[in-house]
């Protein structure tokens, strides 16, 4: 192990998430059945499996976009049965998604304000007057927006508009955007889909760099098996929406039934 990862496996905590027995159904189409892992402060985890295995079903259980039939998820020690995403992200998670939901029409700066939204505490019509507290309270937002732009490197691209930027871009204003509400846990939902290799590397670098430096915690969707291999802390493979593997990326990598199921046919 080298140096690095034993500064990080040394900062990993106790548990701060954790997905009890979840079960989750449409109909007879069974998207998750009896699931059940942990996810501890300041680690990445990652979440594998083919196609249909159950993956995004499972972060939208957790971001309460779903309610799942059975189970429970338990998160800093309280266990919730039902919550919806606006409570979620309230609680200090937040999210990002395989199709992007950016403002194409907004600049890369707006596009993030969007993400303090829930920060705000002046109402919608002092906001839109920009007077008094409200106004001094978008200054404080808009610090530690561009402190993100800075931190994930796109100061040149501030005030263009989100469309007009090439798509590896677009998916790191994604990126800032969730950063800006200041989460606790960080649900990424195939950050590095559609990316060149370039593109892969610099989303593999931020990704370390918020959990190094702002503490984050990562729970991501990833296909690119280097990827995950090179930047998880821990792996849960699933597999038509159970779980066939959890551990560190080397024993996930020696197991027969992920071989078996995934890792044997894509490689």
């Amino acid at each position: 192990m080298s140096a690095m990862e034993n500064d990080r496996a040394g900062r990993i905590g106790g548990q701060i998430l954790a997905v009890e027995g979840v079960s989750l159904a449409f109909g007879g189409v069974k998207a998750l059945s009896d699931v059940s892992f942990d996810v501890r402060e300041h680690e990445v985890r990652a979440i594998i499996g083919p196609n249909g295995a159950g993956k995004s079903s499972m972060l939208n259980v957790i971001n309460g976009v779903y309610h799942p039939q059975k189970g429970t998820i338990r998160y800093q020690g309280r266990e919730y049965h039902h919550m919806d995403p606006h409570e979620v992200a309230v609680s200090g998670i937040a999210r990002t998604f395989q199709s992007l939901a950016l403002f194409k029409g907004m600049s890369v700066l707006d596009n993030i304000m969007t993400g303090r939204n829930l920060r705000m505490r002046s109402n919608i019509l002092l906001q839109a007057l920009r007077i008094g507290p409200a106004l001094r309270e978008e200054n404080e937002h808009r610090e530690v927006v561009e402190r993100i732009i800075d931190f994930l490197e796109i100061q040149a691209y501030r005030k263009t508009p989100v469309g007009r930027l090439p798509y590896g871009l677009q998916k790191r204003v994604d990126l800032a955007r969730a950063l800006a509400m200041e989460p606790k846990i960080l649900l990424l939902d195939e950050p590095m889909a559609g990316m060149n290799i370039e593109e892969k590397q610099d989303m593999c670098r931020f990704i370390l760099d918020v959990n190094d430096e702002f503490g984050t915690t990562i729970v991501l969707i990833e296909h690119d098996m280097s990827v995950v291999m090179d930047i998880s802390d821990r792996v849960v493979v699933l597999d038509y929406g159970r779980k066939i593997g959890d551990g560190t990326p080397d024993e996930v990598r020696g197991n027969q039934a992920v071989i078996d199921a995934y890792l044997g046919v894509s490689h």
